[in-house]
């Protein structure tokens, strides 16, 4: 039974995540909390370790989610429940690629949507980051580590393409953030 759900609910997490993995949180936290498979502690953490290790965060996730609740073959089903509608997807929009692309209605389609993914994608940063500094351990508090954590990567990519005329490279960001975590948290 584990293995049915943990494949529907990351099928339907793939088939609605638009926009990507950050897209994709707010549905995978839902779905998570509501199975009961873990706490919104434990989601932040996980989050925090699917963005911090190689490939993409919603594969990353349902592994971490399928290996939590079923070993390796839940780690398996999970991870192939969500990179199956992608697959197909990418499968028939590469069989219509020229004629579908270039269809006028379907450009004012993407070009809809592209604002609704954007808002998702701020909206659930400024939730996450909410979360990390005034909810930490899941009750009201100030986490001023977090806070000043926060402020430097946000100046550094506000800034940082200015004077240094490129993007900073996420990679030097979370190697960066997990300095700062442990100098100021004191590991």
């Amino acid at each position: 039974m584990i293995y049915l759900s943990l494949f529907l609910a990351f099928l339907k997490i793939g088939m609605f995540s638009f926009g990507g993995a950050y897209g994709a949180i707010p549905l995978i936290q839902e779905s998570v909390l509501a199975h009961g498979w873990m706490d919104e502690g434990m989601f932040s953490n996980m989050i925090a370790i699917s963005e911090s290790t190689p490939g993409p965060i919603m594969v990353n996730a349902a592994t971490y989610i399928g290996r939590s609740q079923a070993g390796i073959p839940g780690a398996a089903v999970a991870t192939f429940g969500v990179v199956l509608p992608s697959f197909a997807i990418i499968l028939v929009v590469t069989a219509m690629f020229r004629g579908c692309l270039k269809n006028r209605k379907v450009q004012a389609v993407l070009r809809g949507v592209k604002p609704c993914l954007m808002g998702v994608i701020l909206a659930t940063g400024i939730f996450m980051a909410v979360k990390v500094i005034f909810l930490a351990g899941g009750k009201v508090s100030f986490d001023g580590e977090a806070a000043v954590i926060l402020c430097i990567l946000s100046v550094l990519l506000i800034f940082g393409k200015r004077v240094r005329k490129k993007e900073i490279s996420p990679v030097a960001l979370i190697v960066l953030a997990g300095g700062l975590g442990s100098l100021l948290y004191g590991l």
